[in-house]
């Protein structure tokens, strides 16, 4: 397939979405019904150039020399895309449920919508200033989706999103344009593209100024509170554009800053490379600790995120094959099992109204099927065999050991015992749901019938089966990323 079909997947969810507010849509049916088959026939132009498509750039327009909007396929855009398109229109499902009694569901939908061609151009971005260009709009498009709710809570969430985020992005400018100019036009190309004649220190610090730029989206540590706060977005919003879609559009940025700019070999065991090693360490273990303090149920779940996201910084920052194949892993298991139990726990504020972890004691009976799946994924993410989490944080413990620094044993040590808290904050959860602490059951007296509904549930189902599947079924993955890892595709 031409490569054209690339940009037909970005603006087929741009153009669809903004279709969305001049059309506004009077009925939830038809509404619903034609996001989910933009969204569809989206992830089928994807996965038909995944499977079948061209690995050529294409060019759609040059601003001047090196400075160009420019789409490729390579392993990278196949993972990030791959993930985003399967993710969406399950997400889509559970939106049209968590939403039905909410106001202003026609600009609602039609921003997230727009989002997941926004995400599928950071996907296939070619080089730094295109992957620049689609990460600005990412934070332009969701900026509404965060604040959608017209309260103080959520537009000072809002704010603090776009003042985070913006200012991020202008810290990851220093690297974009300096990379650009003595970088081949700043093109992804594995093992770098960088061409010579450059102050290599001053390259260094650009590095750190992307780093954390492009780190902002994924939380890293001092450049974490928009996180938590914007837990007062619709759970649609949190489950997928803040556990997956906007923050691991973050650590994409650094994986292809690393491994594609400025090249692995000329990075490892420079200062960079520890400041940014112990940085990561210490962010997964405040985001843990966070947690573990934390009593509002999704700004548990996203200082977790924030832990988590570090765990992959990790492992790219560890500048190995392993540590980069790790990195991915977590990257893709991370989104199945955070966008799982963000999902639930939406399932659970929006029948029972209630937000804090004390509020949940004893609804695992009347949310069977809803707690199930997210002590699916509890287990998963604490790290316990048989499912997909484990094998993403084995990944990364054997690639910090591998590496043998003392930043890496830092950072070996840290994901120990940050599992250990994860263990705490995530199935003390599952423990108060089945097993109310004291007998304070606070839903005995309940008759109503609190579990999720059917659209909310089949999402839920799918990723908590990925879950498992992943688990047991790894080899596929693995290699995959591994190639990936080694610059095969």
């Amino acid at each position: 397939m031409h490569p054209v079909f690339l940009l037909i997947s970005i603006l087929l969810p741009l153009a669809g979405g903004f279709l969305i507010l001049p059309l506004k849509f009077t009925q939830d049916r038809r509404r619903n019904i034609y996001c989910e088959i933009i969204a569809c026939l989206t992830t089928v132009l994807v996965w038909m150039m995944i499977l079948a498509g061209s690995r050529d750039p294409f060019t759609i327009y040059s601003f001047t020399d090196g400075f160009s909007i420019t789409f490729r396929l390579d392993g990278m855009a196949m993972l990030f895309a791959g993930m985003v398109s399967v993710m969406w229109p399950l997400v889509l499902l559970y939106a049209f449920s968590y939403m039905e009694h909410a106001s202003r569901k026609n600009p609602f939908f039609a921003f997230y919508v727009m989002t997941y061609g926004i995400a599928l151009g950071i996907a296939f971005s070619a080089d730094m200033i295109t992957m620049y260009v689609f990460f600005e709009m990412l934070t332009l498009v969701t900026i509404p989706l965060v604040s959608h709710y017209g309260d103080h809570e959520s537009l000072y969430a809002g704010r603090l999103y776009a003042a985070y985020t913006i200012g991020g992005a202008s810290l990851a400018f220093f690297a974009v344009i300096l990379t650009t100019i003595y970088g081949n036009a700043g093109t992804f190309i594995y093992g770098g593209s960088l061409t010579g004649g450059y102050d290599f220190r001053m390259l260094e610090i650009a590095f750190i100024f992307g780093f954390f730029g492009f780190g902002t989206k994924a939380a890293v540590f001092p450049l974490f509170r928009w996180l938590p706060t914007a837990s007062a977005a619709p759970t649609p919003v949190t489950a997928l554009l803040h556990a997956v879609a906007v923050v691991n559009a973050g650590v994409f940025a650094v994986m292809r800053m690393v491994y594609y700019v400025y090249g692995a070999e000329i990075l490892k065991g420079t200062y960079v490379q520890t400041f940014c090693l112990v940085t990561a360490a210490f962010s997964l273990l405040f985001g843990a600790v966070m947690a573990v303090k934390e009593r509002h149920f999704k700004r548990r779940l996203a200082y977790s995120t924030m832990s988590n996201l570090s765990y992959m910084l990790f492992g790219i920052m560890l500048m190995t094959p392993a540590g980069f194949a790790a990195g991915m892993a977590h990257m893709l298991f991370h989104g199945i099992i955070k966008i799982t139990l963000f999902m639930c726990a939406g399932a659970f504020m929006h029948k029972t109204g209630n937000s804090y972890i004390f509020e949940i004691n004893g609804v695992g009976r009347k949310m069977p099927v809803t707690f199930t799946c997210y002590t699916l994924g509890a287990l998963s993410l604490t790290g316990i065999p048989l499912f997909c989490g484990f094998i993403s944080k084995w990944q990364l413990l054997m690639a910090g050991a591998q590496e043998g620094s003392k930043a890496a044993i830092i950072g070996v040590v840290s994901l120990i015992v940050s599992a250990f808290l994860c263990a705490i904050y995530t199935l003390s959860v599952s423990i108060r749901a089945f097993f109310p602490i004291s007998g304070k059951d606070r839903y005995l007296e309940n008759k109503e019938n609190l579990e999720a509904d059917r659209l909310m549930l089949i999402p839920i189902a799918v990723f908590s089966i990925a879950n498992i599947y992943f688990g047991v079924q790894t080899e596929a993955v693995l290699s995959f990323l591994n190639k990936i890892a080694a610059g095969l595709l």
